[in-house]
């Protein structure tokens, strides 16, 4: 059963639970607007339904809730950043300021991040260079899920890649998506819903197809995208490995099989080689290539002609990646967000746990 709530409600509810865990005022608005952006676009795996996970590894001390987030080393145009085991949801929009301070400074910024935690949607932290005429870059490693192309192994993240683009007077392009055929976040969904995955989706801890939503609970692994090796495995499987070396080998974060888990009650995995999980941004300012207003012009046109394709029957119109998102997000703040009903019990004991009003 769905209910449906506003964003205000929702985005005050997570800063007063994230106040309670003991984030500074600036750091809890910062955290739920970042949760909160991925119900708005409609990513509900990885909004207002992970607070309870968050709020879990604060309280098994894998969450520093007022991190100190520190330069390690740097040059002009890069720096690796250490995120104190902070919130991936604070962590990331500090690490992403960074970068863009210095593609302001020199053209271009790079930012590797490490000690960190689940950062929540890749999105929106590319899109933090929209507003200066920039190009932003996200990516981070995640828990070990993924099986690499013919692997029985779990060694990957979802690892997903984002790229935000300033347009003109288009919707910006705004390109977030995993590495697999399909997040976790999208399992667990279905998992609610009692339904099956489509094919491709996940494979038992043999190797086998399955379509079972709770696969990678009974040891099987999600899959790279493509799915097997006839429909590109290995592509997404390169793809997933290039976002794990950038965000944790180049930072000193943990890498491959040993990222920690999402799940506060999953243990930790053994001899870890790095501090936290890792994320890596990259920032361009785009008249550091061209003048901006002649980039954004030739945009737009990019944009108007792939949306005036000719279509295969049954469409009408090419989707500009992000396009759905922002419909989505125009919709949802002026008409409520939808939660599910098991989400609900979840942040009314939350509300309980911390006696806050739900």
């Amino acid at each position: 059963m769905l209910s449906t709530y506003s964003y205000q409600q929702l985005f005050l509810f997570a800063k007063n639970i994230f106040l309670h865990i003991g984030c500074t005022e600036t750091n809890a608005l910062t955290a739920a607007k970042v949760l909160l952006s991925a119900d708005l676009r409609g990513v509900d795996s990885h909004g207002i339904a992970r607070l309870s996970g968050y709020v879990r590894l604060w309280e098994v001390n894998r969450v520093n809730a007022n991190p100190t987030i520190s330069i390690v080393h740097e040059t002009p145009s890069t720096a690796t950043v250490d995120g104190d085991k902070g919130l991936g949801l604070i962590v990331a929009p500090a690490a992403m300021q960074i970068a863009i301070g210095k593609a302001k400074n020199v053209g271009t910024g790079w930012v590797s991040v490490k000690n960190s935690n689940h950062f929540g949607i890749a999105g929106i932290h590319a899109m933090m260079a929209l507003e200066h005429d920039m190009i932003g870059i996200a990516m981070t490693n995640a828990s070990p899920l993924v099986a690499p192309t013919f692997s029985i192994e779990r060694l990957l993240g979802t690892n997903p890649i984002a790229v935000a683009i300033p347009s003109g007077n288009e919707a910006p392009f705004v390109a977030d998506f995993a590495t697999t055929t399909a997040a976790n976040g999208k399992l667990e969904i279905l998992q609610r819903k009692n339904l099956d995955t489509p094919t491709g989706w996940v494979q038992t801890s043999t190797g086998e197809p399955s379509t079972s939503a709770a696969e990678v609970k009974n040891g099987g692994a999600l899959l790279p995208l493509g799915g097997d090796k006839e429909h590109g495995s290995h592509k997404g499987y390169m793809l997933g490995s290039i976002v794990d070396i950038f965000s944790a080998i180049l930072s000193g974060a943990n890498y491959g099989p040993w990222v920690p888990p999402f799940p506060a009650y999953v243990p930790m995995p053994q001899n870890m080689p790095g501090e936290g999980i890792g994320h890596f941004f990259g920032v361009m300012r785009i008249d550091a290539f061209r003048p901006a207003a002649d980039f954004k012009a030739h945009m737009d046109n990019w944009i108007c002609r792939f949306k005036n394709a000719k279509t295969v029957a049954g469409e009408t119109t090419v989707v500009i990646p992000g396009e759905p998102e922002a419909a989505i997000e125009i919709e949802r703040m002026n008409n409520g967000i939808p939660i599910i009903g098991s989400v609900i019990t979840d942040l009314k004991e939350l509300a309980a746990k911390f006696q806050v009003t739900f």
